[in-house]
């Protein structure tokens, strides 16, 4: 006895690195785990209806390095679903792309990137500091609800009016009415909405189980086999790979268009001007947005949603900060979190880091 625990001690002792890599290993599988593979597949396109139409916007408007921007945000969503282990999503900055788009001339990629870069220097400082942590305890709930509800009103009325109206995403502005039928029309819209809703509910989660008492329980058993089955067709999915199809449908020259491989990829040359430009029409309205949505209303939304996982705001602010100052040197498009995203993510399915992973990986 007395020659073993010194050896096992000596053993332990030696090899910490070995122990503290395994655990790191194992935490990084569990966090990507899928608790459900169509469920997870679902929530992966629950913010694509933001992440697409901005993107799209500055690649027509400004020139964005759209396969930079690609493999920047892939390899983020990847990275975040790893460390988190939640469907916490990658946006874009919409404050600076409305800015980029709306500003015309004078406000191009490298004064975007600039934005980007100084939004992201300005968040790790704040988080490696603590000062994010103590922005996170005086700002009260109340002011994160609000944010909330702000948010998701504005994406509502924002789907309305692509439904409503044919989009120049080039400018940001909104064209003639949509036609009722055709394959682009405002039929197939209100039915894929409709789709939508009746297969995820208006305000009931997907694993969500009926407390009222029911006298006839073969009905109650009857009915809850259908939510259940319904909660496992991967709605959001289908109506984007819908989407894709009839894309191509609608206009199938665009298959001789394709090449593969990224475009090369570039350090962004920045003037004085830029950076100026960049901080002062950029940086400055896109700051208190970040601060509020991106950091402090997404720990706050994580803990209600995985009270098991609750991040700091430090944590968070410092993987915006360091996404922005790596991706945005090259011409990726500014990113952070957002708690419209991770609600919507959750929404349609998505409970782990593998959800926002495989859209990476997509």
């Amino acid at each position: 006895m007395e020659s073993q625990n010194p050896q096992t001690s000596e053993n332990l002792d030696s090899n910490p690195t070995s122990l503290s890599r395994d655990n790191l290993v194992h935490k990084v599988k569990s966090n990507l785990v899928f608790r459900s593979k169509w469920a997870e597949l679902n929530g992966a396109t629950g913010d694509l209806g933001t992440y697409i139409p901005i993107v799209f916007a500055l690649t027509l408007a400004k020139d964005l390095n759209l396969g930079t921007t690609l493999i920047f945000t892939g390899v983020y969503n990847m990275l975040t679903g790893a460390i988190y282990g939640i469907p916490l999503p990658v946006q874009p900055m919409k404050l600076i792309a409305a800015v980029a788009i709306s500003d015309g001339p004078d406000f191009n990629i490298p004064e975007i990137m600039a934005a980007g870069i100084c939004t992201g220097a300005i968040l790790l400082v704040l988080g490696a500091t603590g000062l994010m942590q103590l922005v996170y305890k005086l700002i009260p709930l109340s002011v994160v609800r609000g944010i909330q509800l702000s948010q998701g009103l504005a994406f509502a009325m924002t789907a309305v009016k692509y439904i409503r109206k044919v989009q120049d995403f080039s400018k940001s502005k909104s064209k003639e009415n949509r036609h009722w039928v055709g394959l682009d029309g405002l039929i197939l819209a209100i039915v894929c909405a409709c789709f939508i809703i009746v297969i995820n509910g208006a305000g009931k989660e997907r694993n969500e189980r009926e407390t009222s008492n029911v006298d006839d329980e073969e009905r109650n058993m009857r009915s809850k086999r259908i939510k259940k089955t319904l909660a496992n067709i991967p709605s959001a999915f289908i109506v984007f790979l819908l989407g894709v199809v009839l894309a191509f449908i609608r206009k199938p020259a665009v298959v001789k268009d394709i090449k593969f491989g990224p475009s090369s990829m570039e350090v962004v040359q920045f003037t004085s001007h830029a950076w100026k430009q960049g901080f002062i029409k950029g940086t400055i309205p896109q700051l208190p947005l970040s601060i509020l949505n991106s950091v402090i209303a997404v720990c706050k939304l994580s803990s209600d949603l995985f009270p098991g996982k609750e991040f700091s705001a430090t944590s968070v602010s410092i993987t915006v900060g360091l996404m922005n100052l790596v991706g945005c040197w090259f011409g990726a498009m500014p990113c952070c979190h957002g708690a419209g995203g991770l609600a919507g993510q959750y929404k349609f399915g998505g409970r782990s880091g593998g959800c926002v992973a495989i859209l990476g990986a997509a």
